[in-house]
């Protein structure tokens, strides 16, 4: 078995709840909640179904959270579910979930991110870009705007974030406050389906899958577990609370949805751009807007939140020796990750210019939720395996709380495989990349003198 050895407290511990949360919420809230809704009307056809998928998911995210915030509080360092699966699996399944978290979980995000947000920008300007350089350059300058704060300290990148969040937040509640005084809605085209439709659990478990999405994030904040003040209670609060603060406001935006339009108009084309067709249906052309304007600040959340988060995984990586020390370096009174914080920008930005991110991003979704299924699975492992480790927070409901999260990641990732066995192989052969990789690096290092491993 590993030898667990790196310290807690490498990183300043600089990180209070509340930064703590505007990270996972902004992290979370992106432009999902914004776009699914109008797919999910479609094929589904009734809002107390839609809005049930909506608190199923929920409660697969909260399972996933009450987990996570086991191990997160036992072990409050860097690296989030990479800490975890190497504790308990062993130095390849951590490489290879690093290894998949730099290649598509983050880096591919954050440049998908980046090019919606250029998008959505550029519709807020009377501005001609037939060619798409513009919207490229602008997705450089958000990337790398949001790299300098990062690379400035968690004081700096924490007033960003706080602000990027409260601002995303508040004009999300200001929409609903003025659609629901100034609108002409109502609210009993919530129990009016469209009788058209009579949907099967194929099209439920895609909608659930579009939920996911959305959700997918209340993890961020055990990426940054080794920089958060007194981990052992803001940790589980942090992860809980905000996972249960973003459920609620996103059961709230979508019975606002229903509120504005029947199900069947929200089911029409164009689907993706959900939100506005509701502002607009409520408060008139500039409405939309405003939403568009809401989409940018929280476009612009998230990808701040993953520039932070990500490279805390490769820092912790270097600690171990499973990459090149010097991803491991820090500078400044915040001991900042910088070389980190780089290897992700740079990464992130090769993919903007390449276009490649989309497919990465349609690729990722297995090999996430693969990993965050193994990362619930360690807490039971490392219950059996460890029974004296010091576990501050003890998962709720043990074990039914992790089995539920890991039966349903099995019927999910079974579904896609067998629905996209193209994509889903595309990502299992991502994960899969990283091994040579590995392999190359062990035996270099050992060759060396230089492993840091292993019992």
């Amino acid at each position: 078995m590993e030898r667990f050895e790196r310290d807690p407290s490498t990183l300043p511990r600089h990180i209070g709840w509340f930064t703590a949360s505007c990270i996972l919420v902004s992290n979370v809230v992106g432009t999902g909640i914004f776009t699914t809704t109008g797919f999910m009307a479609r094929d589904l056809g009734h809002p107390g179904l839609i809005l049930s998928i909506w608190f199923v998911g929920a409660l697969i995210a909260l399972a996933g959270a009450l987990s996570y915030s086991e191990l997160g509080a036992a072990f409050p360092v860097a690296g989030g579910e990479y800490v975890y699966l190497r504790r308990a699996y062993g130095s390849l399944v951590g490489f290879l979930s690093g290894w998949t978290s730099f290649t598509i979980g983050f880096s591919a995000a954050i440049a998908a991110g980046a090019v919606s947000f250029a998008a959505y920008f550029l519709q807020l300007l009377p501005l001609n870009d037939e060619r798409g350089l513009l919207s490229m350059i602008l997705a450089l300058v958000l990337l790398w705007s949001m790299t300098a704060f990062h690379l400035a300290g968690s004081g700096i990148g924490g007033i960003l974030q706080r602000s990027l969040t409260i601002l995303k937040v508040g004009a999300i509640l200001l929409l609903i406050a003025a659609g629901l005084i100034a609108g002409t809605g109502d609210w009993a085209q919530l129990a009016a389906p469209d009788t058209h439709l009579a949907p099967g659990i194929g099209p439920c478990i895609v909608s659930l899958i579009f939920v996911l999405y959305a959700y997918s994030g209340w993890n961020t904040a055990a990426y940054l577990a080794g920089e958060i003040t007194d981990p052992a209670r803001t940790i589980p609060r942090t992860m809980i609370g905000g996972t249960l603060f973003v459920a609620l406001l996103y059961l709230i935006l979508n019975g606002f949805y229903f509120y504005a339009l029947p199900v069947a108009e929200l089911a029409k084309p164009p689907l993706l751009p959900v939100a506005d067709k509701v502002a607009r249906a409520l408060l008139g052309f500039e409405a939309g807007q405003f939403v568009t304007a809401i989409l940018c600040f929280s476009i612009a959340g998230a990808v701040s939140a993953m520039v932070w988060a990500g490279p805390r995984i490769y820092f912790a990586m270097a600690q171990d020796g499973l990459i090149p020390a010097i991803f491991a370096n820090t500078s400044g009174s915040h001991q900042t990750p910088v070389n980190a914080i780089l290897l992700q920008s740079f990464w992130a930005s090769a993919l903007i210019l390449s276009g490649s991110f989309e497919q990465l991003v349609i690729y990722s979704g297995i090999a996430l939720m693969i990993f965050s299924a193994l990362a619930v699975g360690a807490v039971p492992i490392l219950r059996r395996r460890e029974p004296d480790l010091p576990r501050p927070y003890r998962t709720p409901l043990y074990p039914f709380v992790p089995a539920f999260y890991l039966l349903v990641s099995i019927v999910i990732v079974g579904s896609v495989l067998y629905e996209r066995p193209v994509e889903s192989g595309i990502g299992i052969a991502t994960i899969l990349a990283g091994m040579p990789i590995f392999l190359f690096w062990r035996r270099l290092c050992g060759s060396k003198g230089l492993s840091k491993t292993l019992d």
